[in-house]
């Protein structure tokens, strides 16, 4: 007689266990200790098998009795239900083995051994904020290019292109890696082409390596020509500000006691400010015995009435084998911009505010010059203490964790 809902709830347990049978295989353990547990008995190459169902109440009679004849199904096709559910199991452990976090970390550690260090730690750091939180669980076989493609326009939402390029460009890498390993069938990053819009600008030439930069900054320190043009090398990194808003700043903007540089960027006629820190401060207390009596901090190599040439910087980095390839005078902003984002992690607006870009809020309000000031003057001294630690060659990664 088939079992029913009401003669299920009544089940007692008793000192021993007690089965109630079904239909067809199915029935219901009764435990002494009051467990109710779904079983199939059935037969497979001549030998009696007991399934596994699930148990009572989360498993209710019309749900014990589908499984049943799915597993009876199975049966019907020479396939044990049993060994089956073994082979489910494990194929859910070795997708899980192989997601996309674990292929990727895998391809790391093969990869990393031949990279500078600090280029493997960008890279590692860069899946793990911006990738791993979205499909780093997926198998990676799973991941498909509308998942991919929502992953890097996050970061591209935020207004990190570039980055989101690399992303993408490092997601390919693991996912070909996949492929040669046998955990894919292909990859999906090559069905992204042309869907994150290029990369647009006047492309400066920019240094935006750390050990790079670490190179270009002791060639810099080594100048020889006038204190006027040496101040104004060893102070662009520190503010990477525009090169015309660098070469025409006055004295009347610049308060040393503040540390503070206050003026109007030309560009787009907003009012902006730049935290100097302790070092900027030092340079131009360095150069105010020489020009501070005058309008312009950088005056021209002529007249005092006027700033320096738009050319002295760059002529002073050419004479010294700095290339026009390697580095210009924007390459300062795409420095920052790039290795505070990247290496030093801090946050994006935080850093388009200092480059004074159009910034605004969930509003569509822009920002005015005193936001996120504090932070900015805390991540520009950092910036700083940086730039002598690359100089002086000490260990960028070590002082990236203690900053």
């Amino acid at each position: 007689m088939p079992l029913t809902d009401t003669a299920i709830r009544n089940a007692k347990p008793g000192e021993k266990p007690a089965k109630i049978f079904d239909e067809r295989g199915l029935f219901l353990l009764v435990t002494p200790t009051g467990g109710k547990w779904w079983r199939l008995r059935y037969k497979f190459d001549g030998k009696e098998k007991l399934l596994s169902l699930g148990t009572y109440p989360d498993t209710g009679l019309k749900d014990a009795r589908t499984r049943r004849d799915d597993a009876r199904k199975l049966l019907a096709d020479g396939v044990d239900p049993g060994e089956n559910r073994k082979a489910v199991k494990a194929a859910r452990q070795e997708r899980a083995a192989n997601s996309f976090e674990v292929v990727a970390r895998e391809w790391y550690a093969k990869q990393a051994p031949n990279w500078a260090e600090h280029h493997g730690d960008r890279i590692i750091r860069r899946f793990e904020r911006d990738i791993f939180p979205w499909i780093g669980g997926r198998p990676i076989a799973d991941v498909t290019a509308p998942e991919l493609l929502a992953a890097v326009q996050r970061i591209e939402s935020r207004g990190a292109l570039e980055t989101a390029h690399r992303a993408l460009g490092n997601c390919g890498q693991v996912f070909r890696y996949a492929v040669a390993t046998g955990r894919a069938l292909r990859d999906p990053s090559g069905d992204l082409r042309g869907a994150l819009p290029p990369v647009k600008g006047e492309h400066f030439a920019a240094v935006t390596e750390p050990e790079q930069a670490a190179q270009l900054l002791r060639t810099l320190d080594g100048y020889q020509g006038t204190l006027t043009v040496a101040c104004a090398l060893r102070l662009a990194p520190l503010v990477f500000v525009r090169p015309g808003e660098l070469r025409a700043a006055e004295w009347a903007d610049i308060d040393l006691d503040a540390a503070e540089w206050r003026y109007t960027v030309t560009k787009t006629n907003t009012a902006h400010i730049v935290p100097l820190a302790s070092q900027a401060v030092a340079i131009l207390r360095e150069l105010h015995a020489l020009t501070g009596t005058g309008r312009f901090v950088f005056p021209g190599a002529r007249s005092n009435g006027r700033p320096m040439s738009d050319n002295a910087i760059l002529a002073a980095m050419r004479r010294m084998g700095i290339g026009k390839d390697e580095m210009s005078g924007h390459g300062f902003r795409a420095m920052a911009r790039t290795i505070l984002d990247e290496v030093l992690g801090f946050r994006p607006d935080f850093i388009e505010h200092q480059l004074a870009h159009a910034v605004k809020d969930p509003n569509g309000r822009a920002y005015n010059r005193t936001a996120h000031l504090p932070e900015r003057k805390k991540m520009m001294q950092a910036w700083a203490d940086y730039l002598d630690k690359l100089k002086a060659g000490a260990d960028v990664l070590q002082f990236q964790r203690a900053a």
